[in-house]
């Protein structure tokens, strides 16, 4: 799919004083920037389904479970934005607007802001908030990267807008010296190759209303299961499953057995090194450290206490009990749901 590089973004609405859901409705009139990694399958966050789901208005698919982490990142934006021009002497700006690409109508830009540059050509930047430990997803291999997923929104904002470089500037920190700064440039095949995915997502899927099959990670799938089916039913009838479903049922059996054997070899393992850790235990006593050295060799073995507090299900029951407020205020109850595939024999005819 070939580009022109002679075009202009359109406006489709804006956003100065959009109210939020009247943003969102506007937002399922296409695919934002946020959305392709998503279909291009490299979101760490919501599978395709869930995207599909989102633009359907099925369920939406902002995580609301980590609505503290969102919210701070909107609220540091304009920080983070001003650390970004302190740091490189560019001129920052914002345009409240959403923008369409003028040929592909379902592509669609909501930006943070906007860069001049020294040579009076304007580029992207996207503001970005993270915890400290994540700040090595900006790095592979002592090498300096954009995130996959970023990079996919980014690449997205370059081709509604017609703009060849993409600044990130993430915080990670409280500081402006724990802010990382990254850019990137346009690239035409990768944009080819993101817009004709999202094409096929548009049309093929959210257009046609036929959802896209899961591809991802088992984790992700679970928890897109979980926004979309809720609660189980303790009462709901056995599911009837077909014959496409059995060459998954026959390779889950099979990794079932395979894991068992692994299992088993781990135990094994683990119980010798259970038995030397008591001999080494017994050696050291009552200390809490020792050391061995010969002309090779120096170990330091630690056997360290660790007081976690906690409470039992008896003190539970009897919190219940005793203070019925404090129960109901501070327990809170989860549910997990345990998958196992256990092979019979089938009913007689």
């Amino acid at each position: 799919m070939t580009q022109s590089k002679t075009y202009e973004p359109n406006i489709l609405v804006d956003t100065s004083d959009l109210p939020r859901d009247e943003w969102l409705k506007y937002r399922r009139l296409g695919i934002g920037g946020s959305d392709a990694a998503a279909i291009l399958g490299i979101s760490p966050f919501r599978t395709a389904r869930d995207l599909y789901y989102d633009k359907l208005n099925i369920v939406t698919a902002d995580d609301e479970g980590n609505w503290v982490a969102m919210e701070m990142g909107n609220l540091l934006e304009p920080l983070v934005a001003k650390i970004f021009a302190k740091k490189t002497g560019l001129k920052v700006f914002q345009r409240k607007c959403m923008f369409q690409h003028p040929h592909y109508p379902w592509m669609l830009a909501d930006l943070d802001y906007l860069v001049e540059l020294p040579d009076g050509s304007i580029a992207i930047l996207e503001i970005k908030t993270t915890n400290y430990n994540a700040k090595d997803n900006w790095w592979y291999n002592g090498k300096e990267i954009v995130p996959i997923y970023y990079e996919s929104q980014g690449r997205h904002y370059m081709s509604v807008m017609n703009i060849d470089r993409v600044y990130f500037c993430c915080l990670y920190g409280n500081n402006e010296d724990e802010a990382i700064i990254r850019h990137i440039d346009r690239d035409m095949d990768y944009e080819a190759e993101l817009i004709a995915l999202e094409q096929t997502f548009w049309h093929e899927n959210v257009l046609a209303k036929v959802p896209p099959p899961y591809t991802e990670d088992g984790e992700l799938i679970l928890e897109s299961l979980r926004r979309k089916l809720g609660p189980s039913e303790k009462d709901a009838p056995p599911a009837i499953l077909s014959m496409p479903q059995y060459p998954k049922i026959a390779r889950y059996i099979e990794l079932q057995k395979q894991k068992s054997e692994v299992n088993k070899s781990l135990e094994q393992i683990k119980s010798e090194m259970t038995r030397l850790k008591g001999l080494l235990v017994e050696a050291m006593g009552t200390s809490c450290q020792a050391t061995y050295e010969d002309t090779d060799r120096r170990f330091t073995v630690t056997f360290n206490p660790v007081r976690t507090p906690g409470i039992t299900k008896e003190g539970l029951e009897r919190m219940k009990e005793v203070h019925p407020d404090i129960y109901e205020e501070y327990v809170t109850i989860s549910e997990s749901r345990r998958f196992y595939i256990k092979e019979t024999k089938p009913k007689a005819a």
